[in-house]
């Protein structure tokens, strides 16, 4: 055998069964989004490497994009991630667009990353934004969406969970270590964002190699401990208030640990992992109220999430929850007896698509007990005999591949039987 020509490494290949789950992810995002008077768009996949260089972080720019210059001499990328382009977009069309908007898109997206379990260089990934409002409810409503999405997969609050904090609230916590200097606090949250990536005693050396000192390590190890600590804040008491109110209450824990890492984050921080944390994040997100204004416009609050397609099957999975697909878009397959009946099959499927029914032919004259092995492969629910009988007298034959129960079935009357058949399973 040839050698065959390997993919990308990190790329990924969805044959029908891989495209029909991420159909049917995009369905379920779709229908939460709409529910919440979200409208769909997108951005382009090539931006300028400058729109994340000044606030998504310096580890995404140098680290994870896939730069190279165009013809021009211009540094390029592939898309990384979207909000950025989402900033531009809305700072494009400041003062045309109506506020609050409510946007959402479905995309590919690249980043050079090591490829593992539930990470791939390559990825779709849903982005959810709202844009134009500065409200502890407003940021309950992102948090809502992503709830009521884990739902609608059927994935319980036991199941998964929404971890949640405060950026404000840990500012000023940074601040009681002692701690001051804005660099000196940026640093302390990539500390905090790196607690779960280390051991205990790695992450604690980490810490003091980092420049600061024993007593500041206790004091945020007491921080990093306290579940009570978002009572503190009236801010994150209205959060928690609102969720209870959207009926989502059971999916969401304040957890002081979640920081997230994109440097424009200066607000509520989130993400989702199932309950035993045994995964990557599922999803994660915050506010964001800077960005609007770091790409040229006027400054305007946000908040959203994202969420990729490559760690929800695995979580699905663990908890038995992937849905059961069907792979071939026609539940009738029409047989071709021999080349001169060929014609009148052909004619047969062209009537039944005509009347809106999915409908496939056997592309060739081959043994009918071939034709049958087919359906029953592809999973065809009936078969419809056209041979020179049928031809010749007009009434068809209707085989029921999951009972094999048959029926003769009249031309003329063949769409209205198919519609109730079809109705009926």
């Amino acid at each position: 055998m040839k050698n065959i020509i390997q993919s990308i490494k990190g790329t990924r290949e969805f044959y029908p069964e891989d495209m029909a789950l991420r159909k049917w992810l995009y369905g379920k995002l779709s229908q939460v989004s709409q529910a919440f008077g979200y409208q769909e768009y997108d951005g382009p996949f090539l931006e300028s490497i400058e729109l994340y260089a000044a606030k998504s972080g310096e580890e995404l720019v140098k680290e994870q994009s896939f730069v190279f210059p165009d013809r021009g001499g211009n540094l390029i990328t592939l898309r990384p991630e979207l909000t950025p382009s989402l900033a531009r977009m809305v700072a494009q069309r400041q003062n045309q667009l109506v506020y609050p908007l409510r946007w959402w898109s479905f995309g590919p997206f690249w980043r050079y990353e090591k490829p593992q379990k539930g990470r791939t260089r390559e990825f779709f990934q849903w982005n959810i934004d709202l844009i134009g409002v500065d409200s502890p409810e407003g940021d309950a409503e992102l948090v809502a969406i992503a709830a009521e999405f884990f739902k609608s997969v059927g994935l319980s609050s036991q199941e998964v969970k929404i971890l949640v904090n405060d950026r404000r609230l840990m500012d000023g916590q940074i601040s009681g270590l002692g701690i001051a200097k804005a660099e000196d606090k940026k640093k302390m949250l990539g500390i905090i964002d790196r607690r779960d990536k280390l051991s205990a005693t790695e992450w604690e050396a980490y810490v003091l190699d980092s420049g600061f000192s024993a007593a500041q390590l206790d004091g945020l190890k007491a921080i990093l401990d306290d579940k009570e600590l978002y009572k503190t804040s009236t801010t994150m008491l209205r959060f928690f208030d609102a969720l209870k109110a959207l009926g989502v209450e059971g999916y969401v824990v304040y957890d002081p640990r979640v920081v997230r890492g994109l440097d424009y984050y200066t607000g509520i921080v989130f993400e989702a992992r199932d309950a035993s944390e045994s995964a990557r994040a599922i999803l994660g997100g915050g506010r964001y109220d800077n960005l609007v204004g770091d790409v040229g416009g006027e400054t305007l609050p946000g908040v959203g999430f994202a969420m990729g397609d490559v760690v929800l099957p695995l979580i699905l999975e663990q908890f038995g929850k992937l849905p059961e697909l069907a792979l071939y878009p026609a539940n009738v397959l029409v047989t071709v007896f021999d080349s001169a009946c060929q014609p009148y099959s052909l004619s047969i499927a062209a009537a039944l698509r005509a009347a809106g029914i999915n409908a496939s032919i056997y592309p060739e004259a081959v043994k009918i007990g071939k034709q049958f092995k087919y359906a029953d492969r592809i999973g065809a629910r009936y078969v419809i005999v056209a041979g020179p009988d049928e031809r010749e007298s007009g009434i068809l034959q209707i085989k029921d591949m999951q009972s094999g129960d048959q029926d003769s079935v009249e031309l003329d009357e063949l769409v209205s039987v198919m519609r109730q058949k079809l109705s009926n399973t």
